[in-house]
């Protein structure tokens, strides 16, 4: 199994990154959005354009997912112009949005008898990190299929780990994410005391960066970044407690603190398209 013609669907902050390294390692990079602004920036570039995710999916090998919500993910995969319609029994769909692991599981079996195998690839590290080709990729799914896309997957990310079964690339990127925002949101509290009591926070902020209290939040000031995702990210960690029936008190807490930073920040939730 060779990997040589690869798609895009979502070319926003990160794909559009993640389809230009693809490029620049001379795969055949097949891209589509539906906002013709994102298509735009793209131009002129060596991506070829589709007109609908089936097209897309007809044409490659390996199809990379990089949309915001579940439902979005569910539309370009069962959609009238989505991926299974275009499939073939050689294309590989790598999932790489942030979703439910149940969603994930589901887009499967709903998938069970139609062409198409699945993979789900999470990344962390930000923005950034996909311009650099420094992600992290967070990988589940079938060991075989998983390796043979893996020299795909380098091209934009330093770090890949294969984590287990479909869905385990989302239960990976779930803890990631709660751990993440409760960083964020220890960090915030903690300086917000320490400004309150007169301490000067960047001589602290120094300090805590060469301590106990050290962590990778605190190092790239992610408090101060653009936040859309974090109320669903905590909101997926919540319904995935409920379901496997596991109390996680922390988490509601994340949840409220997070909302409030956006608040802060005048961020407001991200919408469906």
């Amino acid at each position: 199994m060779t990997i040589k013609t690869v798609g895009v669907i979502g070319l926003g902050k990160m794909g559009g990154p993640l389809a230009k390294h693809l490029t620049g390692a001379k795969y055949d990079v097949i891209g589509y959005d539906v906002s013709k602004a994102v298509l735009q920036k793209l131009q002129p570039s060596d991506i070829s354009i589709a007109n609908s995710c089936a097209d897309v999916a007809e044409k490659c090998d390996l199809v990379i997912v990089g949309v915001g919500f579940d439902s979005e993910v569910e539309e370009v995969i069962f959609g009238e112009t989505g991926l299974l319609v275009g499939a073939t029994n050689k294309t590989i769909i790598a999932v790489a949005s942030t979703i439910a692991p149940q969603t994930m599981k589901d887009i499967a079996t709903r998938s069970a008898n139609r062409n198409a195998a699945f993979l789900d690839i999470p990344m962390t590290r930000g923005e950034q990190a996909a311009i650099d080709g420094n992600l992290l990729l967070l990988g589940g799914g079938g060991r075989e299929i998983f390796d043979a896309c893996k020299p795909a997957f380098e091209t934009f990310a330093k770090d890949i780990y294969y984590l287990g079964d479909l869905g385990a690339g989302q239960v990976g990127k779930m803890v990631n994410n709660l751990i993440l925002w409760s960083c964020i949101s220890a960090n915030v509290e903690g300086m917000a005391l320490a400004n309150a009591l007169s301490v000067d926070t960047e001589e602290l902020r120094d300090a805590l960066l060469d301590s106990s209290a050290q962590n990778w939040a605190m190092e790239v000031r992610a408090e101060k970044w653009d936040l859309p995702w974090a109320e669903k990210d905590m909101s997926i960690v919540l319904k995935e407690a409920d379901a496997a029936r596991i109390s996680l008190p922390l988490c509601g807490s994340v949840k409220e603190v997070i909302k409030g930073i956006k608040i802060a920040l005048g961020q407001g939730m991200p919408k469906e398209r």
